[in-house]
């Protein structure tokens, strides 16, 4: 009976009063239901699937969940049959007891939609608890002089049962002097009180023995029983009174043990053994002796543990004061628990969406409840959470909230975050508690590869291996996973002419650039391709970057000589006046070098001679010169090697060879005078000799040009296949060689010079004469030494 009691006292608390902010997801009207309490587990309470207008399939799929308070299980969901059964039995003294109606309130939590669900269950009491009295027993003493009439209070029972299975009203049997009285509290409790019929006469019947029987008005009816032992007694006539009928007084919970809450106080008029007080409590339940001491002696009434307003708000307890001669008055002591802020709010936490994708919009991350056992301002609950987070709680049914995200994340600004929940009462002094939840945020492709460098300049010297790893190229992602993981690829080329593919290749894992064949400086000297990186996304994304690639000159180029020919069927004589001065100009070595920068610079000096120290190259421009004056005793057959050397590391170098022939009156002081007859022969003669070694020249000269120019047409139609030629634009260096028909060598000429594109020979394709004015030249020279020679040949 006394535990019943104490589960009843613990089940009550306040209902919490929450405050929502505007605005809640859908939810339904409430429906009510209905059960007999002690029904078996598994008891059919209603087809949930019917009631919500929703097929079983779709129940099941939104996830359908039944939530309680506490997350107490009473109840479970079949989503094979969308039926709302009994998880347990429920005891309805257990969950509210004395409280009538009994309900139960749960939600349905119904998700994709969100929806919520009220619903209440009645639990329908059953008449299974019988009245019990707190004593078996108990003993009374009545004065024989007491008057018919008189009430006597006697010990209640209890009946854990509420409405007609409660208790009812009390008998007593035998009943020849007595007969009880059944009374009400205020709390809805019934107790006895006895009436005395007939006066006692301890003469005739010094004690008496009763039956006081409980009945409640359950079917079939329970009954409880106690026995009433009387003792009548000689006269004592006056009984205890207290000083008030009722005491009132409100108590803190927090009140500290051993804390006097209210004192009582009874006097009785008479002395003697039948004039002295003590005080005990009257019939009290075993939760207000563990709770209150009363001073037998001083009527202190005391705290021996704490109280627990959430629990049990206020007690009604009974003092009885009684003298030495065995009368007894009695008072009442109402005392009222003041709530005090001491329960922090709790937090009941549904479901958890995590992780959500970047690129998500609004989007519902978690859905909980909140709860404070306190009473009015301390039981009210506010709910926040950091302000610099893209994510707001919103109010939703009762006391439920959603946590949800304002808008699309971005996971490479930030993957995860720990969003704590703050939930403050409005007590004094206000109680919080922080609930943590980590969201992640799961990536999308939604960042293209960026490469380091918008352009790269990578630098390959020519001649290089096949294979030769020449540079890299670097991309990065800012995603995750495989929307991270880059692929390097050769984009096609703007020129279409460029045979990018055999030139390049990439690795697509790492971006290393590697060089095909062996790279020709004088046939390319720079070219440029795009990259791209491709994410492994879907859809995938990608960049691009521009890679530079500019050839090194190496010095594999021997110089070329252009003239004098040296690969002609005859060799090229040049005649030589043996008046000539010293440092008269011979002729002139021309060559080229189809190198670059200090490869191509060329530098002449004479490596054999029929007669050392007759003639001299200068270094720097390849003139050959007369280096003393000539003598009759010089051979008149002179073969020169000169050797040209570039500056390249190691040195290259060509040769050529020159023929020099000495004549005599080639020039005006050896021609002989017109006069003299022997001596106009002997011109006559020079002259057919001169005409001859002219003639001769000339046609070597033009059979050179013809043999040049087809090969030019040879090797032209070949680079058609092959490549293109790149043509110098104006006139090679000065420092080269000097072909521009300004310098010092009478025979003056004009090359038009292509290197070839692919062949990697690094030969010259054509040589070409521009201006074949050597005969002229050649002429006009030797009319200007001898005005006699002039007169005697005549150019048309």
């Amino acid at each position: 009976m006394e535990a019943g009691g104490e589960r009843f006292l613990r089940q009550r608390q306040v209902l919490l009063l929450f405050v929502f902010l505007g605005g809640s997801l859908a939810g339904s009207e409430s429906r009510r239901y209905s059960v007999a309490e002690e029904k078996e587990r598994g008891f059919l309470i209603a087809n949930l699937a019917k009631d919500l207008g929703l097929r079983v399939e779709e129940l099941a799929a939104r996830g359908a969940q039944v939530v309680s308070k506490r997350n107490k299980q009473h109840f479970q969901l079949s989503h094979q049959t969308g039926d709302l059964l009994l998880n347990e039995k429920l005891d309805r003294e257990e969950l509210c007891g004395p409280t009538e109606p009994c309900i139960l309130h749960f939600q349905i939590l119904l998700q994709n939609p969100l929806q919520f669900v009220t619903n209440e269950l009645r639990i329908i009491d059953v008449n299974d608890h019988s009245p019990v009295f707190f004593e078996n027993e108990m003993h009374l003493k009545i004065l024989e002089s007491t008057l018919p009439g008189t009430v006597i209070p006697l010990g209640n029972a209890e009946d854990l049962d509420v409405g007609r299975n409660s208790l009812q009203n009390y008998t007593i049997t035998p009943n020849s002097h007595f007969h009880v009285l059944t009374r009400s509290r205020r709390d809805g409790r019934k107790y006895p009180e006895l009436v005395l019929d007939k006066a006692l006469d301890r003469e005739e019947q010094p004690e008496l023995s009763l039956t006081l029987t409980a009945l409640d008005g359950g079917a079939p009816r329970r009954s409880g029983t106690a026995q009433i032992n009387i003792q009548v007694l000689d006269i004592n006539d006056n009984a205890p009174e207290f000083a008030q009928p009722l005491y009132e007084v409100a108590v803190l919970e927090n009140t500290p043990v051993n804390s006097v809450i209210v004192t009582v106080s009874a006097s009785d008029l008479d002395t003697g053994s039948f004039g002295t007080i003590s005080y005990a409590f009257f019939h009290a339940s075993e939760e207000i002796r563990k709770t209150f001491q009363l001073n037998p002696i001083t009527g202190d009434m005391q705290l021996v543990k704490y109280l627990n307003f959430e629990a049990i708000n206020s007690y009604e307890v009974d003092i009885e004061a009684k003298d030495g001669g065995g009368l007894s008055g009695k008072s009442t002591v109402i005392v009222q628990v003041v709530d005090v802020n001491d329960n922090p709010p709790e937090l009941t936490l549904s479901s958890v969406n995590s992780p959500i994708p970047e690129n998500s919009g609004e989007t519902v991350l978690a859905v909980f409840s909140v709860s404070d056992l306190d009473s009015g301002d301390n039981g009210r609950v506010m709910c926040s959470i950091e302000n610099n987070l893209p994510f707001v709680l919103k109010p939703s049914v009762e006391n439920f909230y959603t946590l949800v995200s304002e808008g699309a994340l971005d996971r490479e600004t930030r993957s995860e975050y720990n969003i704590t929940i703050t939930i403050t009462d409005l007590g004094t002094p206000r109680l919080k508690t922080k609930y943590n939840i980590t969201v992640l945020v799961s990536d999308v492709n939604d960042n293209a590869p960026a490469f380091t460098q918008t352009s790269y300049t990578l630098f390959v010297r020519e001649n290089n291996s096949p294979a030769l790893h020449i540079g890299s190229v670097s991309a990065t992602d800012r995603d995750s996973g495989t929307n991270a993981q880059v692929t390097y690829s050769l984009l096609p080329p703007q020129d279409l002419h460029l045979p990018l593919s055999s030139l390049v290749s990439i690795n697509a894992d790492n971006g290393h650039l590697f060089a095909l064949r062996s790279l020709d400086y004088e046939a390319l000297q720079a070219f440029e391709f795009r990259v791209g990186a491709t994410d492994r996304g879907s859809p995938a994304l990608s960049s691009e970057a521009l890679v530079r690639v500019l050839v090194l000159d190496a010095n594999d180029n021997s110089p070329f000589v252009l003239y004098p020919l040296q690969n002609g069927s005859a060799p090229c004589t040049e005649l030589v006046p043996r008046a000539a001065e010293p440092g008269y100009l011979v002729t002139k070595v021309v060559a080229v070098d189809g190198d670059s920068g200090q490869n191509a610079w060329l530098s002449y000096q004479l490596l054999k001679a029929t007669e050392p120290g007759l003639f001299g190259v200068w270094a720097h421009n390849g003139e050959v010169r007369t280096a003393r004056l000539l003598s009759e005793r010089d051979a008149a057959k002179h073969r020169l090697v000169v050797l040209v050397k570039d500056n390249g590391e190691p040195p290259r170098s060509a040769t050529a060879t020159l023929h020099v022939l000495l004549v005599d009156g080639f020039s005006q002081p050896y021609l002989p005078l017109p006069e003299a007859a022997p001596a106009q022969a002997q011109a006559d003669l020079l002259t057919v000799y001169l005409v001859v070694a002219l003639a001769s020249v000339s046609s070597l000269f033009l059979l050179s040009v013809l043999l040049f120019v087809a090969v030019r047409l040879c090797r032209r139609s070949r680079a058609a296949s092959v490549g293109r030629c790149s043509v110098p634009e104006g006139p090679f260096p000065g420092h080269l060689v000097d072909v521009s028909g300004t310098g010092t060598l009478s025979q003056s000429y004009q090359y038009e010079v292509c290197l070839t594109g692919g062949s990697g020979t690094n030969e010259f394709k054509f040589l070409k004469p521009i201006i074949p004015n050597f005969v002229a030249q050649s002429a006009e020279r030797v009319s200007e030494a001898n005005p006699s020679f002039r007169k005697s040949f005549e150019f048309s």
